[in-house]
């Protein structure tokens, strides 16, 4: 269909000049009336999709194809009811119409700017720089249509043509260099997009471990960004012999100032491939524990209890001493003190504290464990270990529930819980030593 629209559209008819005579005339200013009437009712259209499908389901935005048809949803049905009135008015009125087929170039270089950046963000990470990737993409498009429209590509051509400056033996113009950016930008932005969906079907295949997936899917964007800039350098003009060049001086670099990258690229690859680290450990480097949420190239993201995120470097987890506190179980040991006084039942006491440590998230078999730990100055230390079963969930919360059953079951029991007490004697010195 795009094939046949383009022949209907001829450049003469879409310049400035053109369109503001044709608006001039009766027949002009009816074609923009019901090239108008056709935007407003792709409009609604449009927000009757988004209602529908996505106002309740914004998770759709995530995912290409349901965001791409939104976007084409607008300039499509408004390009068919375009098409339809330009055929109804040459059918009618035996004469072609300027301004609709105008109206028509307009939305259908709309739909092929929406198409193009909504790859550009499923290629890209979601993030603002996304976003405004997206939206700088759309600015230079329509530039670059409005400027073939109103015919001042040749003078644009012309003028990038003519700053031109050597290097070397090779004679390079704007306007090579801006094609040479273009085509780059495309088959890098192409092959972000194959790795994404690469990466998200491998994400997919839960039978396959999760190292492994992610070792696949980096492996993946690693060769399809080095088959992109093969591919790229012929197409720009550049000898494939320049990289011998561009591998020396990688070598020196990474000899001198490169090397903790590099030492943190491998790294990332060894801890995926040995499975010492995964996604969810609980994990100690030096005084900070966290779990891991994220694993990356370079680092490992080390996510703590408070909410904050260290980002250690994958080579610091290779050199150095990590505790893996879930490396073959995630299930951990915790405890809790209470003293009690000298003339407690002990015997009693520990039963209760055992008791109050039978908790849905402690693990019963083995069950808690009541100890005593110390004959303090003021009582006695008992102490009741148990074994957590979701330590990704805190500890603060269980501990908490633990304190208040061990309260009120001494309570109930009549168990005293001793406090600090000092006593001072005052004694009065002997009449004859008085002053």
């Amino acid at each position: 269909m795009m094939g046949g629209v383009l022949m209907l559209f001829r450049r003469d008819e879409m310049s400035v000049d053109a369109l503001i005579d044709s608006i001039q005339t009766w027949a002009g200013l009816t074609e923009f009336v019901i090239g108008a009437v056709c935007l407003l009712v792709g409009w609604w259209l449009s927000r009757q999709a988004f209602r529908r499908w996505f106002l309740h389901h914004p998770d759709r935005f995530e995912r290409f194809l349901p965001y791409a048809g939104l976007r084409l949803v607008l300039p499509l049905t408004s390009e068919l009811l375009l098409l339809f009135s330009a055929v109804v008015w040459v059918v009618v009125l035996q004469h072609r119409p300027h301004v609709l087929l105008a109206f028509a170039a307009m939305l259908l270089w709309m739909a092929i700017i929406r198409m193009l950046t909504a790859i550009v963000r499923e290629a890209l990470p979601r993030s603002r720089f996304e976003r405004h990737t997206e939206n700088f993409i759309s600015t230079v498009l329509w530039l670059a249509f409005v400027t073939w429209a109103i015919q001042l590509d040749d003078f644009v051509l012309d003028w990038m043509e003519s700053i031109s400056f050597r290097i070397g033996k090779v004679q390079l113009d704007l306007s090579m260099i801006l094609s040479a950016l273009l085509w780059v930008s495309v088959i890098m932005f192409a092959a972000l997009w194959i790795s994404r969906a690469v990466e998200k079907r491998l994400m997919r295949l839960t039978e396959l471990d999760l190292n492994l997936r992610i070792v696949f899917s980096k492996l993946a964007r690693t060769g399809l960004m080095i088959a992109a800039v093969l591919i790229a350098l012929p197409i720009v003009g550049i000898d494939l012999t320049v990289l011998s060049v561009f591998g020396g001086a990688l070598g020196v670099g990474l000899g001198f100032g490169l090397q903790k990258i590099a030492s943190s690229y491998v790294s990332g690859f060894i801890i995926l491939l040995d499975r010492s680290i995964r996604i969810g450990d609980r994990l100690m480097v030096g005084d900070r524990v966290g779990y891991v949420t994220k694993i990356t190239s370079r680092f490992v993201v080390l996510k703590g209890t408070d909410g904050t995120e260290a980002l250690i470097p994958n080579d610091t987890m290779i050199a150095n001493t990590v505790i893996n506190q879930s490396y073959s179980d995630k299930i951990m040991w915790s405890s809790v003190k209470v003293d009690v006084a000298y003339d407690t039942d002990l015997e009693l006491a520990l039963r209760l504290v055992e008791q109050a440590a039978r908790h849905p998230r402690v693990q019963a078999e083995p069950g808690p464990r009541g100890f005593v730990t110390q004959f303090g100055a003021s009582g006695i230390t008992l102490e009741v270990g148990f074994w957590v079963l979701d330590p990704e969930n805190g500890f603060l919360g269980l501990k908490s529930d633990i304190h208040m059953a061990i309260w009120r079951l001494f309570r109930e029991q009549g168990v005293t819980m001793p406090f600090p007490q000092m006593e001072v004697a005052v004694k009065s010195l002997p009449a004859e030593k008085a002053p």
